[in-house]
């Protein structure tokens, strides 16, 4: 479970990929060098978003390649849902 928190805004999520969409939409509201946008795996810290960085941070030894495989992985389910017999495209 993944989740989304900022000064003003805080959700839950069950893929990585809505969590990294969600928070990448986020960060052109923090305005302070004290704002961030964090994304946490349970309680862990994963990935970290602030004006005082120029790129986000990915925080814990391993976690980039952890969480690229999740990526992938979600990727791959999309396809197969999308791959499915009666399944609807989406204009």
């Amino acid at each position: 479970m993944f989740k989304v928190v900022t000064p003003r805004y805080s959700q839950e999520f069950e893929r990585w990929t809505d969590a990294l969409e969600t928070a990448k939409s986020l960060m052109p509201q923090c305005k302070k060098l004290t704002e961030d946008v964090r994304i946490y795996l349970m309680d862990e810290v994963v990935w970290v978003y602030s004006r005082s960085h120029k790129y986000p941070m990915y925080i814990g030894a391993g976690i980039y390649d952890r969480l690229a495989q999740l990526y992938l992985q979600e990727a791959m389910e999309e396809e197969a849902k999308k791959a499915e017999p009666g399944a609807k495209e989406e204009p």
